[in-house]
């Protein structure tokens, strides 16, 4: 890893918003035409990574990470050791989403902070009626993910997320780098291009933790009440809040 010479002081919103304008146009594979790769150079996320290395400095810098795989956590840390990956605790997930953090902590070097919302479940039960996920689905994800994930940004200037083009239609047009309006931070996507078989086959072949329920036909996995396996020729997250028109936590829109 290339030691980052900058500051380690946090940087203003501007100075952000020119770095990451500096990354798209370093990284110029996101340019590229019709999403292809460059025939020469390094691997979009691999120079992303580096990229991150090279002008931020690890305290500053953070990885998210919903624990369905290891791989995101896998090569950040295979450039910058011991960074930040926060794990949003919203205290219904599934026990195997539970395992794989555990696993993580044990075989990567990282290190994995557990981000609370402010109500555990009981008091979200008392102060806005039991099983808020059932009734009023977008309430429940604001309150256990987004808002506290907001907060925990606070403390980055750059994040990095593991965001694919082939999950969703909203997330089709997903740059590998940009400034995020809502967090006024640089995110950045490193596996923007890959597909959920490059994914699996990258996890096996380098032997990394992986959340069983994605060989159970979970191939997206959020809390336990709001995910369901997804049938074949389905897209990935069809089954996060079916029977519902949501089709995202709020945290990437």
């Amino acid at each position: 890893m290339t030691t980052p010479t900058v500051e380690t002081t946090a940087r203003n919103e501007e100075q952000l918003r020119e770095l990451a304008r500096t990354g798209a146009r370093e990284l110029g594979a996101e340019l590229s035409p019709e999403g292809t790769v460059p025939e020469q150079g390094e691997a979009d996320h691999l120079a992303a990574i580096r990229w991150v290395a090279e002008n931020f400095p690890q305290a500053r810098i953070a990885v998210a990470c919903s624990m369905a795989d290891a791989v995101l956590p896998a090569l950040v840390a295979d450039q910058i050791p011991g960074v930040d990956v926060l794990f949003l605790e919203t205290g219904y997930h599934f026990p195997e989403t539970e395992g794989t953090k555990e696993a993580v902590k044990f075989m990567l070097d990282v290190n994995v902070v557990d981000v609370m919302p402010k109500l555990s479940v009981a008091e979200q039960d008392e102060q806005h009626g039991k099983d808020l996920f059932s009734t009023d689905p977008t309430a429940c994800c604001r309150m256990r993910k987004v808002e506290p994930l907001a907060e925990a940004l606070q403390d980055y200037d750059v994040w990095f997320t593991g965001v694919r083009r082939d999950e969703s239609p909203t997330r089709t047009n997903a740059p590998l780098v940009a400034f995020d309006e809502t967090h006024k931070i640089v995110k950045v996507n490193p596996m923007v291009r890959w597909s959920l078989d490059e994914l699996t086959d990258y996890s096996n072949a380098h032997g990394l933790p992986v959340n069983p329920l994605l060989s159970d036909g979970f191939l997206s996995i959020g809390c336990a009440p709001c995910t369901r396996r997804v049938a074949p020729g389905e897209d990935p997250r069809a089954g996060r809040w079916s029977g519902t028109d949501k089709i995202e936590c709020g945290i990437h829109l």
